[in-house]
């Protein structure tokens, strides 16, 4: 079993991995890109309403922490999910909020 006496690094790349990972603006990014594929930064701007270059810094905190890449067609880039860790926490982490709804949806008093 690991410790973080014996191995700390093995703790600090997934605490990295949380780190990118905990903005709700990233959140919402890996989220869809998940759910979509791939898009490019224009879809992401008008689902999240912020300026472009607010999603272009999260997004270089996603590639960065080797979450997302970037695929170039033309002048656009797609980006899309390559971590497949960061992906298996995002899956549970909204499974887990559906779960949570859908009983709230279906509570008869």
């Amino acid at each position: 079993m690991e410790t973080y006496r014996i191995n700390p690094e093995y703790f600090e790349k997934k605490a990295e991995l949380l780190k990118a990972l905990s903005h709700p603006a990233r959140l919402c990014i890996v989220k869809g890109l998940i759910d979509q594929g791939e898009s490019n930064v224009m879809n992401m701007q008008s689902c999240l309403k912020v300026p472009q270059s607010t999603i272009s810094q999260h997004l270089s905190v996603l590639r960065s922490a080797g979450i997302i890449k970037g695929r170039r067609e033309g002048v656009e880039v797609f980006y899309s999910v390559q971590n497949d860790k960061a992906k298996a926490i995002i899956e549970k982490l909204f499974s887990e909020i559906s779960e949570v709804n859908e009983d709230k949806m279906n509570f008869v008093p």
